[in-house]
C-alpha cells in the first residue's frame, strides 16, 4: 500500500511539537490534550494512539430520580440529577464509560456478543463526541493536531477521525512540515496476551514500518510516531505476567521485562530518524537514544487525570531541546 503524502506549513524558523498518548477514554485528559496547543505554543499536537476506554459502568434506574450501580469495586446509589450528572463524570474521569439502564434492561446483554456491541456502540458515540469537541476548540486556532489510533483501539473510530476537516489521522501517511520534518506513523503494535485489535506479528509490523520509512526523504530530520517502543530500550519494560495473565513477583517485586517490539527497533537502528516518539507501556515513562535517534515514552496516568507528555523544539532540522510534561 503506498503512504499518502500531505504537507503542512507553520512558516516558522523554530517549531514546537507536543506529543502524548495512552488517554484510554479519559475526558479530562483528551481536554488537556487539546489546551496542550495553548497551554505550550505548539505548533503541532499529537496523540499517539489507545484513545479508547476499556470497560463500561452500567447504571441502573431504580426509581423516578433513583439510580444505583457498581462502580470502583463499591455500590452506589445517587438521587436526582445533579448527584446522577456527578457520578457520571466520575466514571469518565476514569476513563470508563457508562450506559444508563432501566432494572430488567440487563438481561439484553446476557450474552458476551451482545455486550460487545454494546461497548463497540457506546465507545464509537464517545469517540465521535471527543472528535466534535476538538473541532470546536481548535477552530480558531492554527496549530496541526494529528490524532492517530493505537493498538487497544478497534478499526471502527478510524472513519470518525478521517471525517474531520480540522484534525488528521497520521496512519498510514507521510506528513511533511515546512518542507523539513517529514512524519512517518502507525498505528498498529507487536502482539500482545490481550490480543488487541491492531496486534499483528513482528514481520507484518516490519513490512507495515518499512513501507512508510522508505517514503522518507531524509530520515536524519523525520520523525517515527509509532504507538508501541523499541524492544528493549528502557522505554518498555512492563511486569512480566504467566500463562494465565498473573503478574510474576519475586520478593513481593515485580518482575519487569522488556516487551517492546523487535520490528520498531529494527527500523529505527536502519533509518535512524530524528526521534521516535512511543507510548503504550504506561510505566515505562523516560528517554533513551538508539544510534542518533531520540525516543521517548512519556508514559501514562489517565485513570488519575493526569496527562503526561513531551514537549520538543525542532530548529534547522535538529532537536534542540525537549521536556517530559505532567498536568
Amino acid at each position: 500500500m503506498d503512504v499518502k503524502p500531505l504537507t503542512f506549513e507553520t512558516g516558522k524558523k523554530k517549531i514546537r511539537l507536543y506529543y502524548t498518548t495512552d488517554v484510554h477514554g479519559s475526558t479530562t485528559c483528551f481536554k488537556k490534550f487539546l489546551n496542550s496547543a495553548q497551554a505550550y505554543q505548539a505548533d503541532i499536537i499529537i496523540l499517539g494512539g489507545d484513545l479508547s476506554g476499556k470497560l463500561i459502568v452500567p447504571v441502573y434506574k431504580e426509581g423516578r430520580d433513583t439510580y444505583s450501580t457498581k462502580f470502583q469495586e463499591r455500590p452506589v446509589t445517587v438521587s436526582g440529577e445533579p448527584q446522577l450528572k456527578e457520578l457520571l463524570a466520575k466514571i469518565r474521569f476514569t476513563g470508563s464509560y457508562y450506559v444508563i439502564l432501566d432494572r430488567g434492561e440487563e438481561s439484553k446483554y446476557a450474552t458476551e456478543s451482545e455486550r460487545e456491541k454494546l461497548f463497540k456502540r457506546v465507545l464509537i458515540d464517545a469517540t465521535r463526541e471527543w472528535i466534535q469537541l476538538a473541532e470546536e476548540r481548535l477552530k480558531e486556532s492554527k496549530t496541526i493536531c494529528l490524532i492517530m489510533p493505537g493498538n487497544d483501539d478497534p478499526l471502527d473510530i478510524d472513519p470518525i477521525i478521517e471525517s474531520s476537516t480540522r484534525l488528521v489521522n497520521p496512519d498510514g501517511k507521510l506528513i511533511t512540515i515546512d518542507g523539513t520534518y517529514e512524519v512517518a506513523s502507525t498505528s498498529f503494535g507487536n502482539v500482545t496476551p490481550w490480543n488487541c485489535p491492531r496486534d499483528i506479528p513482528e514481520n507484518e509490523l516490519e513490512a507495515k514500518l518499512e513501507t512508510a520509512c522508505s517514503a522518507i526523504k531524509s530520515p536524519q530530520t523525520a520523525l517515527l510516531n509509532c504507538h508501541v517502543p523499541p524492544y528493549d530500550s528502557g522505554l518498555d519494560m512492563a511486569p512480566k505476567l504467566d500463562a494465565s495473565l498473573k503478574m510474576v513477583t519475586e520478593m513481593g517485586q515485580p518482575v519487569m521485562i522488556p516487551v517492546g517490539s523487535h520490528a520498531v527497533r529494527k527500523i529505527i537502528e536502519k533509518y535512524q530518524p530524528l526521534a521516535g516518539l512511543h507510548g503504550h507501556i504506561h510505566e515505562s515513562k523516560g528517554t533513551t537514544t538508539i544510534g542518533r535517534t531520540f525516543c521517548v515514552n512519556p508514559g501514562s496516568e489517565y485513570a488519575e487525570g493526569l496527562l503526561h507528555g513531551v514537549v520538543l523544539d525542532l530548529e534547522k532540522g535538529r532537536l534542540q531541546t525537549y521536556m517530559l510534561t505532567q498536568g
